[in-house]
């Protein structure tokens, strides 16, 4: 999930402080006003007007230049620099669970989460869960969670990829997403490609303005209220929403901010386990007080065959 799982280990931020500064009834209360909240929204229609519309569309973007790692918030986003960028199209929206189902249907592919994982033993993914004072862990592997069940075998029926065929495909590896890639005669992106994609000619903090929430509009799928003992859901979404539920930016792309992490084709490091690439735009789980990377410039680093139910991805022309 972040540079600091390179050796694949799960870290698990303690609550205990939380617990001792008296906030253990607003975890729970919290945590149950979460699950409640699920629940109800797996029963519901989960399409959006513009989603149908906009999955398998290319954009065709013009050559130009930009700032990279323009209003960092991070040391690793900047220095800002001038880059130029030639031409080329990329996906409206994120892949989706049909999509790849297709792939899979077309090439019989089997996914790195299918297969036993390295330190693990045994196939499955790593997927977020409400920390409760029992467990103050909020990433867990999970044995069995993949594309199919991007949150675990165990979880609500509603949540798999029968009932959710337009969120985009999750518990991916970059392997994974680079054979999905190959096989539509594309690629996956650059961080350079992906960032310029994302900023869409902007020079605001965000892609959409200055302002996080402009008039209190949520602009994207990410979490709000405290990580990650409270999530107001005031975007309407618990985890992943729909492709093309948020506005576009100017190129006319949807969730390039938010919603799920995606892959880039960018080497972040090399270590002695596995390459190490950049993934770019935030997730669902990005808050103000955690994770204030719902920005182009922001970047993060991933194991390349550790799949989460966090992270997915776009393709671009070759």
């Amino acid at each position: 999930m972040t540079a600091g799982m390179f050796e694949r280990r799960i870290f698990h931020p303690s609550l205990s402080a939380c617990a001792a500064l008296g906030l253990a009834g607003i975890l729970l209360a919290a945590c149950e006003r979460e699950d409640k909240t699920a629940q109800k929204q797996a029963q519901e229609q989960v399409t959006c007007e513009t989603t149908s519309q906009t999955i398998s569309q290319k954009i065709e973007l013009p050559a130009g230049s930009f700032t990279m790692g323009a209003h960092p918030a991070y040391r690793e986003e900047g220095p800002p620099r001038a880059v130029k960028v030639s031409a080329f199209d990329i996906d409206a929206t994120e892949v989706t669970n049909a999509e790849f189902a297709k792939f899979v249907e077309a090439t019989n592919y089997v996914t790195d989460a299918e297969r036993p994982q390295a330190g693990f033993e045994q196939p499955g993914g790593v997927v977020f869960r409400p920390p409760t004072l029992e467990n103050p862990s909020w990433w867990h592997f999970v044995a069995g969670a993949n594309w199919r069940t991007p949150d675990g075998p165990e979880s609500a029926p509603e949540d798999t990829i029968k009932t959710r065929p337009y969120e985009p495909v999750v518990q991916v590896s970059f392997n994974d997403a680079r054979a999905y890639a190959a096989w539509a005669g594309r690629r996956l992106p650059s961080e350079t490609q992906w960032e310029y994609a994302a900023n869409a000619g902007a020079d605001t903090q965000y892609v959409w303005g200055d302002e996080r929430a402009p008039d209190g509009v949520e602009m994207a799928n990410t979490w709000q209220g405290t990580f990650p003992i409270q999530n107001t859901q005031a975007d309407g979404y618990a985890k992943r929403s729909p492709v093309g539920c948020f506005a576009a930016n100017d190129f006319g792309l949807y969730d390039m901010i938010g919603n799920v992490w995606e892959w880039t084709d960018t080497v972040a490091a090399q270590t002695q386990v596995e390459t190490v690439y950049t993934i770019k735009g935030g997730s669902f789980l990005c808050a103000p007080n955690f994770c204030r990377r719902y920005r182009a410039a922001a970047r993060q680093a991933q194991e390349a065959g550790l799949p989460t139910s966090h992270i997915g991805f776009r393709t671009v022309s070759k």
